[in-house]
């Protein structure tokens, strides 16, 4: 079985694109990839929920706000 890679906040940051502070404020509200409680303070992002999330993140239109696609054109 080949263990979860887990990337704490700022290898996480780096790896989606964000600084680190944009990634604890999308923590807060939620609107982040999901994160795992490591203890204490400490969070960490596995590297295939990262993965996931950015496939969420596609678009194909800057007016593209769910990346659904506009069905009245």
């Amino acid at each position: 079985m080949v263990p979860k890679r887990i990337l704490r906040t700022p290898e996480a940051a780096h790896y989606v694109g964000l600084s680190t502070s944009t990634l604890e404020k999308k923590r807060l509200d939620g609107s982040g990839p999901p994160f795992v409680r490591l203890g204490g303070r400490a969070v960490g992002y596995d590297l295939a929920s990262l993965n996931a999330w950015l496939d969420r993140q596609r678009r194909s239109s800057t007016s593209d706000r769910d990346g659904a696609e506009d069905e009245d054109a």
